[in-house]
């Protein structure tokens, strides 16, 4: 007798599967509504990507190839967790090369390569509900839904204006989908916003805390709220990646030393990877090499 235990195929049983999927089903059909739905406790506490977990294990096959990536990393504690959770559970093909996955569970960032028709982008989603902050009672967000009473929300951006001469949002910024409902992307960047708009993919957002589920389908219109005389932007950087060179792309501030020693690298480890096997070269590789040599 083994002393593994087992588990059912992704570790979630079939009922719950399926109560799951219809949870997706309607949330497709309805591009940004937030779908209820009854999270079940997973081996992992709140806040830790409950949602993004039930949502995978409830689409996953035996032919799927899974990427988990934390703010765009692959060797974060949270991604080789929950890696290592749906190998255990499902025993799965896992990867970190974002154009070999079918499934991507995602913590915060969407990867820099451009997804294409067939994979499915899973977002673990801490606060669903995009006017949380301008209006804490559920039941009054739910009407200001059906009625597409978004005023509180033009008027929060308008007091960024009035008080910083622009909006200062920088992730968790507000979307409307299909024309219709706002949407919470989840705390991404604002930088990655562009990328939610007719994305060849299929977008899933799971809230486990919560008990949420919302989606954008495939080549659905997202855009990002702003005016006209104060349009969205994204966040620019003035230099480039300092290991593969990388422009026009999300960098994270690493700091090398006490005495303000520091470089800016890309967010997306597999693609700042990809550039540097393809011969591309920032101007802190080779110093980086030699240190670790």
């Amino acid at each position: 007798m083994t002393d593994l235990a087992t588990y059912n195929f992704g570790y979630l049983d079939e009922q719950t599967k399926r109560m799951i999927r219809r949870a997706i089903l309607k949330a497709i059909a309805i591009p940004g509504y937030q779908v209820p739905f009854a999270s079940r406790e997973m081996p992992m506490p709140y806040g830790w990507g409950t949602g993004g977990v039930q949502v995978t294990a409830a689409i996953i096959g035996p032919q799927d190839v899974l990427k988990v990536i934390d703010q765009g990393a692959d060797d974060t504690t949270n991604a080789v967790s929950i890696r290592a959770f749906f190998q255990k559970v499902a025993n799965v093909a896992v990867t970190t090369r974002t154009q070999d996955a079918t499934i991507i569970q995602t913590r915060h960032r969407i990867p820099e390569q451009k997804l294409g028709e067939g994979q499915v982008l899973v977002y673990q989603v801490p606060i669903p509900e995009p006017l949380r902050f301008l209006e804490p009672r559920e039941t009054e967000t739910r009407k200001m839904h059906a009625l597409e009473e978004y005023g509180l929300m033009h008027v929060k951006l308008y007091e960024d204006i009035a008080h910083n001469g622009r909006i200062s949002k920088t992730y968790a910024y507000p979307v409307k989908v299909a024309g219709r409902y706002v949407m919470d992307p989840s705390p991404t960047p604002k930088f990655d916003n562009p990328k939610m708009h007719m994305s060849d993919a299929l977008q899933l957002f799971g809230a486990g805390r919560e008990k949420r589920i919302y989606a954008v389908p495939p080549y659905t219109e997202v855009v990002s709220l702003d005016f006209e005389d104060h349009p969205f932007e994204i966040q620019k950087f003035d230099k480039p990646c300092a290991l593969c060179g990388a422009e026009n792309v999300y960098l994270d501030e690493v700091v090398l030393d006490d005495k303000g020693g520091r470089m800016y690298v890309c967010s997306d480890t597999d693609h700042c990877e990809d550039r540097r096997e393809h011969g591309h070269h920032g101007a802190m590789l080779a110093t980086t090499k030699e240190a670790a040599e």
